[in-house]
């Protein structure tokens, strides 16, 4: 990408939406559109088609999504497939429609069947059934690797797509009703640590296995990514790819990190009767190596 080419990063107030609004500041590109919930509702077609002829964007990283952790996932399910696919519909038709050189989706791990072997490789996609918990995510995520696939084959559009693993760092999400694992122990752990409470219940068995990756690594991930030939990526039969560490943790392990960093020693309670989501979820992210 050009110092100087006009890039719309969509989703820059979420986590990692603005650390690659950070990451191509701390880079020299100053031509950014950034667009908050209030400017611009993505759920509305013809707000996004005004957004694209209005200001033309060259370049577009598609951050914008409701996301949220197992619980989250698992109660608002209607919310999560409708929403996501309206979202990245809108935002890769128009993006075709208006002529933008090129945009990066960007997914999630949650995309691979729960029983497909592991590391998880990009090949594995729509082998099997989805892990029931965040199914309607996931097939919101891999309809929009798919719709990136589709313009491409149909009409050379250059849309690529990404697979980042669970990520953490800043501008994450405590809300205990919507967030993810790891900053979801982060706040358990400091308020009852705050609070003075004995002990610390955490959903499951704690034995499931999570890949972590920081944040700033996805962004700067992204941007490699996005300077990428697309169509060379393509023609050997790639679709997306994964963007991971390759190192994992069980949720035990974590919190009982969290628990040692924050200096809280008082008692770690599982909750089984709460769902572990998939045992295991560790990405093959030798390609993007």
């Amino acid at each position: 990408m050009d110092k100087n080419a006009k890039i719309y990063v969509a989703g820059h107030t979420g986590m990692i939406g603005s650390n690659i609004t950070n990451t191509l500041k701390k880079n020299g590109y100053s031509n950014l559109v950034l667009k908050s919930h209030h400017d611009l509702n993505l759920l509305n077609q013809q707000a996004v088609k005004s957004f694209y002829v209005n200001y033309k964007p060259e370049y577009v990283f598609i951050c914008a999504a409701k996301v949220g952790g197992i619980h989250a996932n698992n109660i608002y399910r209607a919310q999560f497939i409708y929403e996501n696919l309206q979202i990245q519909n809108n935002l890769i038709h128009f993006a075709h429609e208006c002529g933008v050189k090129k945009l990066l989706f960007m997914g999630s791990s949650c995309i691979y069947p729960p029983g497909c072997p592991q590391p998880m490789k990009e090949e594995y996609l729509l082998t099997g059934p989805l892990e029931k918990t965040n199914e309607p995510y996931a097939v919101a995520k891999i309809a929009g690797i798919k719709m990136c696939e589709s313009y491409f084959l149909e009409f050379g559009s250059q849309f690529f797509s990404i697979m980042p693993t669970n990520s953490y760092g800043p501008n994450d999400n405590y809300d205990l009703e919507t967030s993810h694992v790891f900053p979801a122990l982060i706040r358990k752990f400091h308020e009852a640590k705050i609070r003075g409470l004995n002990q610390v219940v955490i959903w499951g068995t704690g034995a499931p296995l999570r890949e972590f990756i920081y944040v700033e690594d996805i962004a700067n991930a992204a941007i490699f990514v996005m300077d990428l030939d697309f169509k060379k990526l393509y023609g050997m039969g790639i679709n997306h790819l994964n963007v991971g560490t390759g190192i994992e943790t069980s949720i035990k392990n974590l919190a009982g990190l969290i628990a040692e960093k924050l200096d809280y020693t008082a008692r770690i309670q599982y909750d089984p009767s709460k769902p572990d989501g998939t045992p295991r979820k560790i990405m093959d992210s030798s390609r993007i190596h």
